[in-house]
């Protein structure tokens, strides 16, 4: 209890920032934990990160830490990462999105960061919805869910969040669960040390706008249904296509080494200045 004491008043706005806004029961706190206790392992100061969110429930949670954040417009969360790491390479810059906001109208920078494997951690909070503006249905709403503007069902076939980052080129993908805390920490842990584009999908879960209209309980059923339906990729790799069925894997799904953005920028712009100084 003294180190959960610790860390809430070292990480956290305590004093003007709370009480938050996410409903009771919300994924985001579980989130929130597990952020502060993998960057106190890191033993990175504060003033070595760099916070970035966009607009959703998973946006505010740059709000109530201690760190330099940025609350950005809807979508746009990786354009401004992106203009952090280019200014100071030496920053730790993480970046906190929902699915709508990361998948939808920030689709197209999600796929091009990976692309160009900028060296900052991507955090992607799955709930299946837009919680905060009403819950409408988002590029992950599974096929045959209800929402606000799906009121007979969705009709549209969702993304994979990891599957999606894999192949756009990201250094690091992994996929984890608010259930799964523990595991949670380690893979943000992991991710914010790698090097590279680093891609972590947490699934959580949002009881209020999507749990609620498919009939699927309150926060504690829907972690439930984390739990039986995770499986570590250990595990699934011994496991049959029918016994995975309606399953998902988390842990690491693929860590590799690739040039990095940021290092290749500053080798075209050092080229660029010994080019000018012998044309001068």
């Amino acid at each position: 209890m003294a180190e959960v004491t610790k860390l809430i008043h070292k990480y956290l706005r305590h004093d003007k920032k709370f009480p938050h806004v996410w409903c009771p029961g919300c994924g985001n706190g579980i989130l929130l934990g597990a952020l502060i206790r993998a960057i106190d392992r890191t033993g990175f100061e504060k003033d070595d990160i760099v916070l970035v969110s966009g607009i959703g429930c998973a946006g505010r949670l740059p709000v109530y830490v201690d760190f330099n954040t940025l609350h950005t417009t809807h979508g746009r969360a990786l354009t401004f990462a992106t203009g952090v790491k280019l200014a100071n390479p030496r920053l730790q810059v993480i970046v906190i999105m929902g699915d709508g906001d990361a998948m939808a109208i920030g689709g197209n920078h999600f796929i091009h960061a990976a692309r160009r494997n900028l060296n900052l951690t991507a955090i992607i909070v799955n709930n299946n919805i837009y919680g905060m503006t009403g819950g409408q249905y988002s590029p992950t709403t599974p096929y045959g869910a209800l929402a606000t503007t799906a009121v007979y069902r969705n009709i549209e076939h969702a993304f994979s969040i990891a599957e999606l980052a894999v192949t756009a080129g990201a250094s690091l993908v992994a996929r984890g669960t608010v259930y799964h805390a523990t595991m949670l920490d380690r893979l943000i842990e992991q991710a914010i040390r790698k090097r590279g584009f680093s891609v972590l999908e947490v699934i959580s879960h949002c009881h209020t706008q999507f749990g609620r209209r498919n009939k699927m309980g309150g926060a504690v059923d829907m972690l439930r249904w984390q739990k039986e339906n995770a499986v570590r990729v250990e595990k699934a790799a011994e496991m049959s296509e029918e016994e995975m069925a309606g399953k998902f894997t988390i842990g690491v799904l693929v860590d590799r080494d690739l040039p990095i953005y940021t290092e290749e920028y500053r080798k075209i712009r050092e080229a660029a200045r010994r080019r000018l100084g012998a044309v001068k």
